[in-house]
């Protein structure tokens, strides 16, 4: 009998102090093996899923400093010149490849003055009141623009359509507004910026780069 008291004692004691070990003891989960599959997000790169995961949004704000807020304002700017004065580029490029592609089909020296002269007056009807509004900055974006679109600056396209004189005349006056009629188009180099802003005008008004 007090041998199956001390049993059921024992027992008793031992329960208890399992009990209070799983109390205190944390749970470890087992390692993951070779073929366990954790299902996470992922991203396709080059044909090749990512894992990636979302993080939560943080907001820094800081006040700019002079330098950025300048550098800012020179940009904004820019990317309006740019917006404001593209199409106006783009529709000079083409009538300028209409005119060079007419002007191939006319042998005379006389018809030719006659064309252009007849087309110099459309273009000013179309073009003096909006372009009288641009600014002189609005102007130098303009010029690196059209060089943009037809590969020639603005002093050889006036020497070929109205000859030296003129555009050396053109060229004196834009001298005179700290502007240069034959300003190259670099998008690599120091037009790198005007570049970026041009194809966002591309998506802008046409849809498309």
């Amino acid at each position: 009998m007090k041998s199956k008291v001390f049993i059921f004692l024992c027992s008793f004691l031992l329960s208890c102090t399992l009990g209070k070990a799983q109390d205190t003891i944390p749970y470890v989960p087992p390692p993951y093996g070779p073929n366990d599959t954790l299902l996470v997000g992922a991203l396709i790169e080059s044909n090749t899923l990512v894992p990636f995961q979302w993080l939560e949004w943080h907001v820094v704000t800081a006040k700019l400093s002079k330098q950025q807020a300048k550098r800012m304002s020179e940009r904004n700017r820019l990317k309006n010149a740019v917006l404001v004065t593209y199409p106006y580029a783009k529709e000079a490029a083409k009538i300028l490849l209409e005119m060079q592609a007419h002007l191939a089909t006319i042998s005379s020296d006389k018809d030719k003055k006659a064309y252009i002269k007849s087309r110099e007056a459309e273009l000013k009807k179309k073009f003096t009141d909006p372009l009288t509004n641009l600014s002189v900055y609005q102007g130098k974006v303009l010029m690196k623009l059209i060089n943009r679109e037809t590969g020639n600056n603005c002093y050889e396209i006036i020497k070929e359509y109205k000859g030296g004189v003129s555009a050396r005349f053109w060229q004196t006056i834009a001298f005179v507004f700290n502007s240069n009629l034959k300003q190259p188009y670099r998008p690599d180099g120091d037009d790198r910026e005007i570049e970026i802003y041009v194809r966002e005008a591309e998506i802008m008004y046409f849809g498309r780069f």
